[in-house]
């Protein structure tokens, strides 16, 4: 399976970077901001979160603005996969009921055009420590692999929803709800570990893998500390078997999805 997998991106490399490109130029096509609006989007959600949380709720977290930027960049990758992994297949019957497609480069798509809005948010995010003043540590070239982790755990995530969201027509709703509540629990817009008592704090942060990835972000970008080795091992081990579990359910049942859809 592990070589049909490599061998299918592969073969249909081409394709996945044609499409990306594509759906990122249908997105700008009638806007009249164009591509600015990635800029703008990430950033108008950091002011309403900064002036709601960190003025009126009186948030007391350093850097809290750029605190809440890298929450809300990780969070977006994350939510916008997960919720469109569930319609993938349905969204693209064209394309699947026509040629054969590894149903997982639907993902693969996404994951590229997403990773290029995550990627603008970034450099965003290095145009406030500049202006905040954030000293920088060596602890920062921990930010390739946490965000090489993040994108492991989300297609590990989204390929089991694909496959389950093509024979569960209420999926969708479900993930929205329970999407809404992780983002509230996640810390976006506080600190998971000052907020709950004792070992409550660290055992929540860590277990929750949307939360680990952004906690491990903002410690390496902002407060100059290198992530938790054992944890990050943890979770990629974790994602790879999430991983194999997805590609196998999609290879073995992919040729049935036409009939279902």
């Amino acid at each position: 399976m592990l070589q049909r997998f490599i061998n299918d991106i592969k073969r249909f490399g081409h394709y996945t970077l044609y499409a990306a490109r594509s759906e990122l130029r249908a997105e700008v096509a009638n806007s009249y901001l164009n591509w600015l609006w990635w800029i703008l989007e990430p950033f108008c959600f950091m002011l309403v979160y900064t002036f709601v949380f960190g003025y009126m709720f009186a948030q007391k977290q350093e850097y809290f603005p750029i605190f809440v930027f890298i929450g809300l960049t990780f969070w977006q990758f994350f939510d916008r996969l997960l919720m469109s992994s569930v319609r993938l297949v349905k969204n693209n019957k064209s394309i699947v009921a026509k040629v054969y497609l590894p149903k997982f480069t639907l993902i693969l798509v996404k994951i590229l055009v997403n990773g290029f809005k995550m990627l603008i948010s970034f450099a965003i995010v290095f145009a406030m420590m500049i202006v905040f003043r954030v000293p920088l540590t060596p602890n920062i070239l921990w930010l390739p692999l946490i965000i090489l982790l993040h994108i492991l755990i989300t297609f590990a995530f989204c390929s089991v929803l694909l496959h389950f969201g093509v024979y569960v027509e209420d999926l969708a709703n479900v993930l929205r709800i329970g999407l809404r509540l992780l983002f509230y629990v996640t810390g976006i817009f506080y600190n998971i570990e000052s907020k709950l008592p004792g070992q409550w704090g660290k055992f929540f942060n860590r277990c929750n893998p949307a939360a680990f990835v952004m906690s491990s972000a903002r410690d390496c970008l902002l407060y100059g500390k290198a992530p938790s080795l054992k944890w990050m091992i943890a979770w990629f081990i974790a994602g790879i078997l999430i991983l194999i579990l997805g590609i196998r359910l999609i290879y073995k049942n992919e040729n049935s999805y036409v009939k279902v859809i």
